[in-house]
């Protein structure tokens, strides 16, 4: 099973452990029988001597708790990360947690995590009782001006769920209808959207049967939308956060888990009436595919997609959609582990608040042992200068090398967007992680090459 309430992690407290090491790596996020038919096919297999596994996992860490963080990193460049310890080591990739500190420091500031996600939700809970409840919210609960949907039997729409008009909460004070502040207004007015992507995520994982645990993504979402009312919620980030509520049992841990991925995904989620965030990542995209490509990017521009808006949501969403559910998490994890950066734990943590380039550039290696610390494709980028420059994220360029894989089909049978579309449409399934990462990392060194000439 993914559910990884049935398992426990010995050390870190954050990853599942299965029983039988000899099961299937499906076994562990098992898809429903009906759906079977429907899903990609997994091509991704742990490896003895490559995949980063329970037992490499644990001598990792010295007695006190620091971690041997560039041996890990190895490991899963090379292979990836067994299921059974997955969300623990997504947690330090991530930046929830310095590999150079003990045992007791991460788990006194795992507490506190702790205890600041219930403060987030209690405030939410106590402006929206369905929070928490288990339950979520798939209808509309306030108008665009804030008033409070009443439904057919006089109650604020506010307290119903997605299986009832609920009479659970006949007793909760209604929230006040004086003035209401725009963000709470345009928060209010996310929560049924997220519910209507929360019961469309993943749904052929038996893990999302039941309500609870889809209503425990809902809360994630909710809280993090009213945490961060500057992006608050947008179409995508369900698909990001699925994933660390299978992976870690706690829901704060799973909460701090996304949010530090949303710290490298943000930008991609900030819109306004004029421009979408990923925007400035696509036009990466379209400066990358111009020097490695010219001519595929001279023939893309011709069909009117120079801005290279086909690609969106490959980039919005860390190509979930192109491949299986276990073949996305590989790909996230070896692309996180190779741009790895040891110091984005203390740039996460810095309460001055700069620009982030700044800190994790701050103090630039000089000798090979503090280098191996840094993930391969940063490396790359420390060593050619690049990490200042131009910090576009592996993502970017595997997207680029999926487009130069298929050059010869786009020039010759893409005749409009509509085709371009539909080739890409077809890698859905067919893409081999370890592959499409391994061209990534090309065409990043071409472009290098190529932009250091010009």
């Amino acid at each position: 099973m993914g559910n990884s309430n049935a398992f426990a992690f010995k050390k870190e407290g954050g990853g599942a452990m299965k029983n039988s090491s000899s099961e299937e790596l499906d076994s562990y996020y098992p898809v429903r029988p009906e759906c079977l038919a429907d899903v990609p096919k997994t091509r991704f297999k742990a490896r003895v001597g490559k995949t980063l596994s329970e037992r490499r996992w644990n001598a990792a860490f010295s007695k006190e708790g620091y971690l041997d963080i560039a041996g890990v990193l190895r490991r899963i460049q090379r292979g990836g990360i067994h299921p059974s310890i997955k969300g623990a080591a997504w947690e330090f990739l991530l930046g929830c947690f310095d590999p150079e500190s003990t045992f007791q420091e991460r788990n006194q500031l795992r507490q506190q995590r702790r205890e600041q996600y219930a403060a987030w939700k209690s405030e939410c809970q106590k402006i929206v009782p369905v929070i928490g409840s288990g339950k979520i919210i798939t209808s509309a609960i306030v108008s665009d001006d804030g008033q409070p949907i009443v439904s057919d039997d006089g109650q604020p729409i506010e307290y119903a769920t997605s299986t009832s008009k609920s009479q659970d909460n006949n007793d909760a004070t209604p929230v006040d209808n004086g003035d209401f502040d725009k963000k709470m207004i345009q928060w209010k007015l996310s929560l049924h959207q997220i519910g209507l992507d929360v019961v469309r995520t993943d749904r052929t994982l038996v893990f999302y049967e039941n309500e609870a645990t889809q209503a425990k993504l809902w809360d994630i979402l909710a809280v993090y939308a009213w945490m961060d009312k500057d992006i608050g919620y947008v179409q995508g980030m369900s698909d990001i956060c699925s994933p660390m509520v299978i992976l870690l049992e706690n829901e704060a841990d799973a909460f701090w888990c996304f949010e530090r991925a949303m710290r490298r995904l943000r930008e991609n989620f900030k819109c306004t009436t004029s421009s979408m965030g990923v925007q400035s990542q696509l036009s990466t995209l379209a400066q990358i595919v111009k020097t490695v490509d010219p001519k595929l990017h001279q023939h893309l521009e011709e069909l009117d997609g120079g801005e290279y808006l086909f690609a969106f949501r490959m980039l919005m969403v860390l190509f979930r959609r192109e491949f299986s559910f276990v073949d996305s998490l590989y790909l996230w994890e070896v692309m996180w582990a190779m741009e790895y950066n040891p110091n984005i734990y203390s740039s996460y943590d810095d309460k001055r608040q700069p620009i982030l380039s700044e800190l994790l550039y701050d103090d630039k290696p000089n000798d090979k042992h503090k280098l191996k610390e840094y993930g391969k494709f940063e490396r790359n980028n420390l060593k050619t200068g690049a990490a200042e420059q131009n910090n576009s994220a592996l993502s970017v360029f595997l997207v680029a090398s999926v487009l130069e894989t298929k050059h010869r089909r786009l020039m010759k049978e893409a005749k409009g967007l509509d085709d371009v579309v539909q080739i890409l449409g077809e890698i859905s399934g067919n893409l081999d992680a370890k592959k499409a990462l391994d061209e990534a990392l090309k065409v990043h060194k071409k472009y290098l090459k190529q932009a250091k000439k010009s």
